[in-house]
């Protein structure tokens, strides 16, 4: 005997039906659905529906005990009928994130441009400065241009004096 006392069915010898017995059984079988046939005939159409329940059969012990579970989801089938066309589909949950992310960077957006956001102040700022710089620059430039045409005027008119004497 191997160990843990349990034999395997290697080896043993093989039980064969009784072909008498097969034909016995077949025979019952047949029997009690011709009268299960002849009273579902017989019964009214109120038994009927009463009787046809919309909920699959139960496998094992899961028939004899009632169970809430709140995870699971009955799966239902819905008739053409029953389904609205016109009904707002779901969204999944990063479906629902990547709009909102959208829409605020659009909100963000429109007040960056009317310059509420601390980014447009700061934005605004420097472009101030550097325009003024730039201003500052083109004053010098002008500045130095006229000077130079001063003292070009100048030197001409003594080079003009300086021909004539």
């Amino acid at each position: 005997m191997p160990r843990g006392g349990k034999k395997s069915h290697k080896g043993r010898g093989k039980q064969f039906s009784n072909p008498e017995e097969i034909d016995r059984q077949m025979r019952a079988q047949k029997e009690m659905e011709e009268n299960e046939g002849a009273e579902r005939g017989s019964s009214s159409e109120s038994e009927e529906e009463s009787s046809s329940d919309d909920e699959p059969k139960r496998k094992g012990v899961e028939g004899l005990i009632e169970i809430e579970n709140p995870n699971r989801v009955s799966q239902k089938s819905k008739k053409v009928v029953e389904i609205d066309v016109n009904a707002p589909k779901e969204l999944s949950r990063r479906e629902r994130e990547e709009i909102e992310k959208q829409k605020a960077k659009e909100r963000y957006m429109k007040l960056h441009l009317e310059g509420k956001t601390e980014q447009a102040r700061a934005d605004l700022a420097r472009l101030a400065i550097i325009k003024k710089q730039r201003e500052d620059t083109a004053r010098k430039r002008e500045e130095l241009r006229k000077g130079e045409l001063i003292a070009l005027s100048k030197h001409k008119n003594m080079l003009i004096e300086q021909h004539f004497y």
